[in-house]
């Protein structure tokens, strides 16, 4: 593959690159760089997390050496399934079977377990060496990539380890790129930064879009200004939420259920922005290759229509030319179908079923 159809490749479906001239140096240079992502075992996978395994996808394919790390402890210390670590442990597991099922198979990249960090001595030298060299106003303000607010650090202490925890993990497992979802910005500057300070590899940042919350947003959650892309406190209010059940769909949730929380999503005539409609489409149906996206209409309103990419959608709907129910009803089949593969390789694994239904069973009783 050459050097533009690999850029195009990462780059795809990314809301930012930290920066592309650093990451075009990066494949010049380096035939098979090291990059990464960290996620928080904290219970059923929705469809939002599809972005960023989609993107893993990408990025094992142009031939990047991808290291997944299972922050076991970072999801302790955030009080993800009530800190519990046997938990925390299964949702792991559970989150390399959906991962397998998307096309990215243990084979093909490396699990990292935070365990393993926390366990090394030289980890943790690591980790004080970057303390000693932030202020402790940069790590609070860095707080929000756990969703948690500054006030929270006030009553555990452990909250203002976990940035620095997450810088660590980057210099420790020497890498070249971080992938991470936009709210994850404010940690990846953090390392950019201290990189320079204490002449370490700079990692070049990936930032994909955040899918937001089935029932909508009223506020925005990224800010622009000087050509910088800033992320909101208040960011985890308004995304699909494990903890939140409510405002995300599942990739194990049956087709009656995702028709009927497609169909009771937010989606205002026109409006685009934090549309999680239009988001499905953009962020996960479009980016499969080949996708048309099947509208029926009522002859009276131009009858059938295929759209063949999300530009002809929303030049459509913000014109007023699709009914938000004939969109909803359009994109709930086709996620139904996309899913449908997804969901045959995960109940297809009696072990999967098995932590599925424990991950179920904890979070009615948690």
């Amino acid at each position: 593959m050459d050097l533009e159809k690999k850029v195009e490749a990462i780059t795809r479906n990314t809301v930012e690159v930290v920066t592309r001239d650093d990451l075009v140096k990066l494949l010049v240079e380096k035939e098979k760089p090291r990059g990464y992502i960290g996620f928080e075992p904290s219970g059923l996978v929705h469809i939002g997390w599809l972005v960023w395994m989609f993107k893993v996808r990408d990025l094992v394919d142009v031939g990047v050496e991808l290291y997944i790390l299972e922050a076991t402890w970072h999801a302790y210390i955030n009080d993800k399934l009530g800190g519990d670590l046997d938990l925390i442990r299964k949702a792991a597991r559970y989150t390399r079977r959906v991962l397998e099922a998307v096309g990215v198979p243990e084979t093909r990249v490396k699990y990292v377990d935070a365990e393993e960090l926390v366990s090394s001595k030289e980890y943790w030298a690591l980790l004080v060496r970057l303390a000693k060299s932030t202020s402790l106003a940069r790590v609070k303000r860095a707080l929000t990539i756990m969703g948690r607010a500054v006030s929270e650090a006030e009553s555990d202490f452990s909250k203002l380890i976990y940035p620095l925890m997450q810088v660590a993990d980057i210099f420790y497992l020497d890498l070249d790129i971080a992938l991470g979802g936009l709210d994850q910005r404010r940690a990846h500057m953090l390392a950019r930064d201290l990189a320079e300070k204490l002449n370490l590899k700079k990692p070049v940042a990936l930032h994909t879009p955040i899918v937001s919350s089935i029932r909508g947003s009223q506020r925005k959650i990224i800010q622009i200004s000087d050509g910088s892309v800033e992320v909101d406190e208040v960011v985890s209010e308004f995304k699909m939420s494990k903890s939140k059940p409510e405002t995300a769909i599942f990739v194990h949730d049956s087709p009656e259920v995702v028709r009927s929380k497609v169909l009771s999503a937010y989606c205002p005539p026109r409006v685009l922005e934090f549309n999680p409609v239009i988001e499905i489409n953009k962020y996960i149906l479009f980016q499969q290759p080949g996708f048309v996206l099947h509208v029926e209409r009522p002859s009276q309103y131009g009858g059938p229509v295929d759209l063949h990419s999300i530009e002809e959608l929303e030049n459509m709907y913000s014109k007023g030319e699709l009914h938000p129910l004939d969109l909803k009803n359009a994109t709930a089949e086709a996620l139904v179908k996309m899913l449908e593969g997804i969901r045959a390789k995960l109940f297809s694994s009696k072990e999967t079923t098995k932590l599925l239904e424990e991950l179920i069973s904890a979070r009615i009783t948690r």
